[in-house]
């Protein structure tokens, strides 16, 4: 139940992030990194390197072609990688970058999680 009273129109989902720890789900981000560089190699390997920086947060997370989802249970530790995945991209060698963020929050739980927006997408 929420703090109204009501009951939740997304039933509560307990994952497992990448280490097989439980957790309730709260928040998800969508984070898109676009670094200025002089090469798409270059881009590529800086965008490699925030990617590693995610997968190490031992979050859940969801590479696709144009931004990286990560879901969790805490709304601070998200956007603490979403912030610093800006400066990894600048400590990784490009002078500027542009993050585009998407955030969905619910303090209850019941965020919907990555594999039920899109597993029935996938072939």
């Amino acid at each position: 139940m929420c703090k109204a009273g009501k009951a939740y129109d997304t039933p509560i989902v307990l994952l497992k992030n990448n280490k097989g720890v439980s957790f309730f789900m709260t928040v998800s981000a969508a984070i898109q990194i676009l670094p200025k560089t002089e090469t798409t190699d270059e881009l590529i390997r800086i965008v490699d390197e925030v990617i590693a920086f995610i997968a190490k947060s031992g979050l859940s997370y969801y590479v696709g072609p144009f931004e990286t989802t990560i879901e969790g249970d805490s709304y601070d530790t998200i956007m603490q990688i979403v912030s610093d995945c800006s400066k990894i991209a600048i400590e990784a060698g490009c002078e500027e970058v542009s993050a585009y963020i998407k955030t969905v929050y619910k303090p209850e739980g019941g965020v919907l999680t990555i594999d039920e927006k899109t597993a029935k997408h996938h072939h």
